[in-house]
Order: C-alpha cells, then sequence, then structure tokens
C-alpha cells in the first residue's frame, strides 16, 4: 500500500544533479523517493554513488539542476535562500560525521543554538527530556574539546531534536566513533522515531548501522538500484558486494 501525501516527510520526484563544467559529473541520475512519516531509512552505495548530494538536495542544502524536492506539502524548489535557510531552522534537523558543534559554546549553548537563530523559544520541559534522553545533564557546562566523540555526537543529535524537526538527516553519524559508541549513537536515533514519530534519513556505509533502519535505498551512479525493508545486516552486506553485477533498472525487493 503506498503512502499518501499527509503520510510522507520528504519526496524527491525526478531529481538530476551534476557538478562541473564541459563535462559534468552526474550525482543524481532521475532520482524519485518518497520517505515515510515515522521512519528511519539508511541511504547506502559506494564513494561516488551519490548518497550524500541526494542527502544535501533532500534537506535543501543544494538544489537540484532538475525535479522537484519537498519537505511535507513545501516544494523547496521555489524558495528563495533566506526562506529555505528558515525552513532549516525549523523543521529540519542535522547530524554529520564531524559532529559541527561551536566551540567556544557549552553543551547546554550549543543545543539551544538552533533555538536562538530561529527566534523561537523552546519548550523547557522539552529540552529538559531532550538532553536526559541524550544523557548530558552533568556535562551542560562543558565545551566539545572536554567532551569524547561520543559525547560530542549526542550534542549533536540533542540539538537537532530540540526544535522537533520534522526531519533528521544524518551524514556518516557513527562514522568516527567506536562500535559500542556508534551503537549509542544509533539507539537515540531509533528513539526518535519511535518515541516521538520523527523521521531520520541516514547516509551510511555501515550495514550495521544500517540495520537499525526499517528500509535501506543503495545507490550506485547516481541511481537508486536497491530498495529493501528491514533487510538486515547480513544482506545488506550481500547486497553491496554484488553491486558490480547488478542490473541498470532499479528493484524493489520485499
Amino acid at each position: 500500500m503506498s503512502p499518501t501525501p499527509a503520510d510522507v516527510a520528504v519526496v524527491l520526484d525526478h531529481v538530476h544533479k551534476a557538478y562541473g563544467g564541459e563535462q559534468p559529473v552526474v550525482a543524481l541520475d532521475d532520482v524519485s523517493a518518497a520517505f515515510t512519516r515515522g521512519t528511519m531509512t539508511a541511504v547506502m552505495g559506494p564513494s561516488g554513488s551519490g548518497k550524500s548530494t541526494l542527502l544535501h538536495c533532500a534537506a535543501g542544502l543544494d538544489r537540484p539542476d532538475s525535479g522537484t524536492v519537498r519537505i511535507g506539502a513545501t516544494d523547496l524548489s521555489s524558495m528563495s535562500e533566506s526562506r529555505l535557510t528558515e525552513l532549516r531552522r525549523g523543521r529540519v534537523g542535522f547530524v554529520f560525521q564531524a559532529f559541527n558543534l561551536v566551540g567556544a559554546l557549552n553543551v547546554e549553548q550549543n543545543i539551544l543554538l538552533p533555538s536562538r537563530l530561529s527566534g523561537h523559544r523552546p519548550d523547557p520541559a522539552w529540552v529538559a527530556e531532550v538532553i536526559g534522553r541524550v544523557g548530558l545533564g552533568d556535562r551542560l557546562r562543558h565545551r566539545p574539546a572536554q567532551l569524547s566523540g561520543g559525547q560530542q555526537q549526542r550534542v549533536a543529535i540533542a540539538r537537532a531534536l530540540v526544535t522537533r524537526p520534522e526531519v533528521i538527516f544524518c551524514d556518516e553519524p557513527t562514522g568516527a566513533l567506536d562500535t559500542r559508541t556508534a551503537a549509542e549513537v544509533l539507539a537515540l536515533l531509533r528513539s526518535a522515531v519511535d518515541r516521538t514519530g520523527q523521521t531520520v534519513v541516514m547516509v551510511t556505509h555501515d550495514p550495521v548501522a544500517a540495520s537499525y533502519a526499517d528500509r535501506v535505498l543503495v545507490l550506485a551512479d547516481g541511481r537508486i538500484v536497491r530498495d529493501m525493508p528491514q533487510p538486515g545486516a547480513e544482506r545488506i552486506a550481500e547486497h553491496l558486494a554484488l553491486l558490480g553485477r547488478r542490473q541498470p533498472v532499479a528493484s524493489r525487493e520485499g
């Protein structure tokens, strides 16, 4: 059963994106995908397959050359840069491999930064819940340099959650973390889906990380070549290993 428009958090419709001049490199080649509200999707593929470009276009960080992108019912293609910035601050959260925290601010200030920039005062009860959920109650006055990598990523997740965004985009959120810490971070992202109904779209190279998702999209040469619901880590790794023998037409597996 296909999701209704009200059920969809993000839609890419025939998106094409290329970089370069006389001999452009095609990053996304007529990509269409819909991400259902309250689900977690992992986006995978080899280096240069278009994963990060898909994420950046879906989040309004980059504009496609053609096709449309919608967050909810909002079409991003006609929006000015200032309106896109406003949308990203209020309706979208980001978690990156490099954490992207402000070194001069402490943990609490980093978490509240999106709210300050958007001019909206967050609900104190919700802020307290987010801080408790990521386990940072005793670190609020610490600066990022005083934290471990896992703690810094927890700050980034709290910062992404505090504005109650419709969708959280993650680019290799566990790439710089050890296995145990990565599992804790993935559990936090999973809880954002299961407990508060948010939508998570995560680029990752790790089949174990992808196994936390409800669905896995695999890209190659700028196209979606696999769309797999809850495949499990072993099956994901198997499909990635077989990419060299893939069929040119995308397949959907149940």
